[in-house]
């Protein structure tokens, strides 16, 4: 079973491992060092101002995705899922309490890379838009960007 929690410091270096694992799968086909070769330090700082959660499995961080809200949209980034537990149904847990848990936007909003056809298939499965294209972006990657928008709320 999938426990999904708030991640403390403690967490920072299992995060950082299942990081590198899952965006590592993708180093053939794009320039990905900027998550595999982040740092504890560089976790610190970005903790400060987002919310992280883990997956545990039987004890053990096999996922993690961090999100923050600005003016009213939750945009999410580096949704890792270790690759002995992708399939398995953790990314989906991770961002179901992702929108359970951040009541105060009208919108979600995730990138992932565009040659990845599962990653794409994944958000469009939990309901996601394709909204942006960004071709040549963050370190030459081309992305492209998911939306989805809160149910408004029934009278």
């Amino acid at each position: 079973m999938i426990h999904i929690r708030p991640a403390s410091e403690i967490d920072f270096e299992a995060i950082l491992k299942v990081q590198q694992a899952a965006f590592g799968e993708y180093a053939t086909v794009y320039e990905v060092s900027a998550w595999t070769t982040e740092t504890l330090d560089s976790l610190r700082q970005d903790a400060k101002d987002k919310r992280i959660f883990v997956a545990e499995a039987d004890g053990a961080i096999v996922g993690s995705v961090r999100f923050w809200t600005v003016a009213g949209v939750c945009v999410i980034r580096l949704l890792s899922v270790s690759p002995a537990h992708q399939k398995h149904g953790v990314g989906k847990v991770l961002m179901q309490e992702i929108e359970r848990v951040t009541t105060d936007v009208h919108k979600f909003y995730a990138c992932t890379m565009l040659r990845t056809a599962r990653n794409i298939q994944f958000f469009l499965s939990l309901g996601y838009k394709a909204e942006t294209l960004l071709p040549n972006h963050y370190h030459h990657l081309d992305l492209i960007c998911f939306a989805k928008y809160r149910e408004p709320a029934k009278t």
